[in-house]
């Protein structure tokens, strides 16, 4: 039997930005369920960092505060330009 030496590289980015991605359609639901303009709301709590732009509804609010903020701009910007990136090819 051969023996493996290689060592395994952990990645936990990926298991990160899915646990954003994950808040973020929490929150999502949440307020549509409201009846709240999501992408205005979550604008408006990332540029501001006041929770009450996010509705308590179904813990929307306690959830989303276990992300950094600026973890959620660099997750969304990113996406943002992967698809740019994308349509360029």
């Amino acid at each position: 039997m051969e023996e493996n030496n290689k060592t395994m590289k952990f990645k936990p980015q990926l298991d990160r930005s899915q646990q954003i991605l994950n808040v973020i359609s929490t929150v999502y639901d949440a307020l549509t369920e409201k009846g709240y303009d999501p992408t205005s709301q979550l604008v408006g709590y990332l540029i501001s960092g006041d929770p009450t732009y996010i509705t308590s509804h179904n813990n929307a609010r306690g959830v989303i505060s276990r992300v950094e903020r600026d973890e959620i701009i660099e997750l969304l910007v990113k996406d943002c330009l992967n698809k740019l990136d994308k349509d360029s090819e």
